[in-house]
């Protein structure tokens, strides 16, 4: 594999952690998030020091041959242990045993990364060997020991992450799985990995040579484990996210309806708060939202609860649900009062309300929050007992219903 086949995973994730950076700054407390974060930016720092180029660099700033073996396998240890910690977080539980439990993986990684140290201290790594250290010192002693303690570091970690990616699958259902067994099948690439490695060493140990499954299989491995695993971590994250978003976008498309039949008794363009139209979707439901209950508050003097009870009773006969009568009586007296505001641009009825409390309009403050006025919204669009008292409102004589009922 050539530096392009390092340096381009590198710089993706790289991207993904810059795209982050905003919520990872500021969430870092959030003990998922900053494993997350923590995850990345060791994958991309994997992949860049594991680069021939860069191991000829990093020799040559520091002066000591081969001083990159041991910086790469510390980047992979912690890489691996950054993967379990992610788990454990993403997991979840009661969380003295998920700090319990992160430590422990934490402190194990940590002590093999001063091992490793350690041994190439001790050891004798004259030659300069970019590609082929492992077997190049298969028989050198403490070298020798390192190399195996490294590969057995990561088989260890793979085999844990399939244990708890397997474990946990079998509990869940839908992305949240799929991104699990695409995590279990990333890490088992480890194994693999590791075997195409020992299996060079162990031949050079007994004479032979085996040394292309170190330098071009073990590394091709290596790489699309890690890709692998990364995917699987990003999918139901990614997945969340665009549903969220579909979510967010349906409930503002939804509201369309009502806040269109308010919109003439809202607060004007000239004196009301707009945001842009490239605002996150999250702000143009609120927007929305603060709209219609803009045009509520200015209905209040013109809504009838009889006109509501009527449309109630009449919505249940017709076959709804008590959830979706409340909802179209509700679009009923809100469509009723539009109209009736709309016969009295003096605005004597509100005159005459001024000197008592606005009454509590129904269906303006849903004690369940947004998803009441969708239905409101929806009830406008689709519900026939709607539709026929427009059409009254519209082509019926004025009377006094219109006038504040308390």
């Amino acid at each position: 594999m050539d530096g392009s086949s390092y340096y381009i995973p590198a710089v993706a994730m790289g991207a993904a952690i810059t795209f982050k950076a905003p919520a990872l700054l500021a969430g870092w407390r959030d003990p998922l998030l900053r494993s997350v974060g923590v995850l990345l930016a060791l994958a991309g720092l994997v992949f860049l020091f594991a680069a021939p180029p860069t191991i000829a660099a990093v020799n040559d700033v520091t002066g000591i041959p081969n001083v990159s073996a041991p910086l790469v396998y510390c980047l992979l240890s912690a890489y691996s242990a950054s993967c379990l910690v992610l788990i454990i977080n993403w997991r979840g539980g009661p969380p003295e045993v998920t700090r319990r439990l992160e430590r422990r993986w934490i402190l194990g990684y940590t002590v093999v990364g001063v091992a490793l140290v350690t041994l190439f201290a001790l050891g004798d790594a004259s030659v300069e060997r970019l590609r082929d250290l492992d077997t190049y010192y298969a028989n050198t002693p403490f070298i020798r020991e390192m190399i195996v303690l490294y590969l057995v570091s990561l088989t260890t970690a793979g085999v844990a992450m399939n244990i708890m990616c397997w474990r946990w699958a079998v509990e869940v259902r839908g992305r949240l799985r799929a991104g699990l067994v695409i995590i279990a099948f990333g890490s088992l690439c480890n194994v693999p990995y590791s075997a195409a490695k020992l299996a060079a060493v162990v031949a050079r140990w007994n004479g032979g040579n085996l040394d292309s499954l170190s330098t071009d299989v073990a590394p091709a491995l290596a790489s699309a484990g890690a890709q692998i695993t990364a995917v699987g971590f990003c999918l139901p994250l990614a997945c969340q996210r665009i549903g969220d978003s579909w979510n967010t976008w349906s409930t503002y498309r939804r509201l369309g309806p009502l806040w269109r039949e308010l919109k003439p008794v809202s607060v004007p363009e000239d004196r009301a708060v707009r945001i842009s139209w490239w605002s996150p979707a999250e702000l143009q439901v609120t927007q929305r939202e603060s709209d219609i209950h803009d045009g509520m508050l200015s209905l209040y003097p013109y809504f009838d609860s009889e006109v509501r009870s009527r449309a109630y009773g009449t919505a249940v006969a017709t076959g709804s649900s008590p959830t979706e009568a409340h909802a179209e009586a509700d679009a009923v007296m809100v469509t009723v009062a539009v109209r009736a505001r709309a016969a009295d641009p003096e605005g004597r009825v509100i005159s005459s309300a001024e000197a008592a409390p606005a009454p509590p309009a129904a269906g303006s403050t849903p004690p369940d929050g947004p998803r009441d006025l969708v239905r409101m919204s929806v009830a406008l669009r689709r519900s026939p007992v709607v539709a026929a008292a427009r059409g009254q409102a519209t082509t019926g004589p004025r009377n006094d219903s219109r006038e504040r009922t308390g």
